[in-house]
């Protein structure tokens, strides 16, 4: 059975509130809300990561780079 507690709900304002015990943290900044039935369901918005990151997981490729010009016609002497 997943682990449970009871927690107490709060007003802020016009806003209901819920404190998250440190168990059930989201290692997030965000999440998103949604209703089901009579229960809520909260779910962490995954973070995107940087470009930096992303490449730095990349394997490098272990194949030439194609020859892009291969087959072109040659360039024409443009004199300006």
């Amino acid at each position: 059975m997943q682990p449970q507690r009871h927690v107490r709900l709060f007003r802020n304002g016009r806003t209901q509130t819920l404190r998250i015990p440190h168990e059930f943290e989201l290692d997030a900044d965000e999440a998103t809300i949604r209703r089901d039935g009579e229960r809520l369901i909260v779910e962490p918005v995954k973070r995107r990561p940087d470009l930096a990151s992303l490449l730095a997981g990349w394997e490098p490729l272990d194949e030439p780079f194609p020859d892009v010009d291969e087959g072109l016609l040659p360039l024409d002497d443009i004199r300006l």
